[in-house]
């Protein structure tokens, strides 16, 4: 992953974890990261998230595609199964 697009992610992750402060700004950014380095999919670690469960995940994969930010998550070993 580009260095910008994994800062632009971390000032993400921030924004979650701080109550979501900020956090179309921090979309905005990482969609313009995304851009710049010739990508169109973002993958977030799922562990990182404040809310790693199934619902979660879909309301943010939503949440950011209606913000032009495609989203996946890492693989999980529970998956594997």
């Amino acid at each position: 992953m580009n260095k910008a697009v994994q800062a632009a992610l971390e000032e993400v992750h921030a924004s979650l974890d701080n109550n979501n402060e900020g956090l179309d700004a921090k979309i905005a950014q990482l969609k313009d990261a995304l851009a710049a380095a010739g990508e169109k999919k973002v993958t977030v670690d799922r562990t990182r998230l404040p809310q790693n469960n199934r619902q979660g995940r879909k309301m943010m994969q939503t949440y950011f595609k209606k913000r032009g930010v495609v989203v996946a998550f890492t693989a999980d070993e529970s998956d594997a199964a």
